[in-house]
């Protein structure tokens, strides 16, 4: 196929690159995805779909610990992780079965390998040229690990879903998305876990609500936490891993140490220079509203272009994209404001819209108005103990348009998705209030507040 011409080349068949393909695919266009490893990505393969379902087993393990303060007879037992991993990878080998079959179906031309632009819209793969009248970079990212010495004793996300035995004791390096959620994971199983990172909190971009409520249901947990901490080395001895901190900490010896420090865009090798494409020094690739490139015809969507790297997001862009170049919706584009995000912690947190801390410097403090409410949810009303839910609104102006809303809690990931339309459709207090509430839920108390704080 080589000199092969396309309408358009992706590169990378995640998420992203999967939605812009599949809809120029429905407008009837000539595409092909080139992509070194299985479609889907990061997402369907080392990220979000086999982590919910770690993050499923892991709940199912909460649910069987707190059913004999129900009533239920004690079902003692720890998981046998190997066929959790075993089932896991099965599901997740169906997905991969079924974009194969769903790419085919399309039209679509899959081209195993890592492509390169080549220079003037043309794709190298292996030996082989392709040309293209619009090519567009989606070739996600990869997890970080810092240069430290020793850094290779410590495994990655994608690491952890090469495991077969569940680690008797666990260091968590990172207290972003990725390192709460494997943190709670792995402790949920029966692991012991110590989370560490260089700031002294977790989830650091998020609310000062949700942040602080999600420490202390990680402390519930018994996760062992080390805020801040700054790594100088790993150290593999026979009882385990020695963890140094900078100031001559030692801490371990642990069985398996996870970094989750953040994650590198996939550009450094994809003839970037040779195409005139920019990018930038931490490997982003800079694009304007509608994900154009500084290079006519080639373009870039999902986590290199350094605007949130979810999966979603991606999804959502890739299909705008599309929609622009062969269905002249000239100005179709995403709109990255207001978009809602979780993180599968336990119990799951979510939030759209502005912090306190942002609302309060784009608006100033006179302009805030904050609801809040904390509770323990009714389904741990026959629990010995239970994670605490914690919510806020965060309204501006004289009409109190609510601006942003966090919810730390049991069923945070469900209903965020509700609230977040009325967010985005920038409701009121007031229109929250008319809606009438559903009872008994935790969701309720977002259309029951009254009284501001510090009222």
């Amino acid at each position: 196929m080589s000199g092969k011409h396309f309408d358009m080349i992706v590169l990378g068949g995640g998420s992203g690159g999967l939605a812009v393909a599949e809809r120029a695919a429905q407008y009837g266009k000539n595409v092909a995805v080139v992509e070194p490893t299985a479609l889907g990505g990061t997402c369907v393969n080392v990220g979000c779909v086999p982590k919910k379902v770690m993050w499923y087993a892991a709940n199912l393990a909460h649910d069987r610990h707190d059913a004999t303060d129900w009533g239920f007879a004690d079902a003692p037992g720890a998981v046998d992780f190997a066929t959790l991993a075993k089932k896991r990878r099965e599901f997740i080998a169906g997905i991969n079965r079924f974009w194969d079959g769903y790419a085919s179906d399309l039209g679509l031309t899959v081209i195993e390998g890592h492509g390169r632009l080549a220079g003037d819209k043309s794709v190298q793969v292996g030996s082989e040229t392709y040309t293209a009248d619009h090519i567009v970079i989606s070739t996600g990212g990869r997890p970080l690990v810092p240069p430290v010495p020793g850094a290779e004793y410590g495994i990655t996300s994608d690491g952890f879903f090469e495991l077969d035995e569940l680690p008797k004791r666990t260091a968590v390096i990172g207290g972003g998305y990725i390192g709460v959620e494997l943190a709670g994971v792995l402790r949920s199983l029966g692991s012991y876990v110590t989370l560490l990172d260089m700031l002294d909190t977790v989830l650091a971009p998020f609310d000062p609500m949700v942040r602080e409520t999600a420490t202390e249901n990680l402390d519930a947990m018994g996760i062992e936490r080390h805020l801040p901490f700054k790594v100088a080395k790993l150290e593999k001895t026979d009882a385990g891993t020695i963890i140094h901190g900078d100031g001559g900490e030692q801490l371990g010896p642990f069985d398996q140490v996870i970094w989750a420090v953040g994650r590198k865009p996939n550009t450094d090798d994809i003839g970037l220079e040779k195409a005139g494409v920019t990018v930038e020094k931490n490997g982003m690739i800079p694009v304007d509203a509608y994900q154009n490139t500084n290079v006519d015809g080639i373009y870039a969507i999902g986590d290199i272009i350094g605007k949130y790297p979810l999966t979603p997001v991606a999804i959502a862009a890739g299909r705008k994209l599309s929609d622009r170049l062969f269905d002249g919706q000239k100005k179709a584009k995403l709109d990255y404001e207001t978009i809602p995000t979780v993180v599968f912690s336990h119990p799951a947190l979510g939030t759209v819209g502005l912090t306190e801390p942002q609302a309060i410097e784009q608006f100033g403090e006179d302009e805030v108005t904050i609801y809040e409410t904390r509770f323990t949810p009714m389904r741990y009303a026959l629990s010995s103990h239970g994670f605490k839910t914690a919510m806020k609104l965060v309204c501006v102006g004289d009409k109190q348009r609510v601006a942003g809303l966090h919810i730390v809690g049991d069923g945070a990931d469900e209903m965020l998705q509700g609230f977040a339309v009325a967010v985005k459709a920038g409701l009121t207090k007031a229109d929250f209030d008319n809606t009438v509430a559903i009872h008994p839920t935790s969701s309720e108390e977002l259309v029951t507040l009254k009284t501001p704080r510090d009222a």
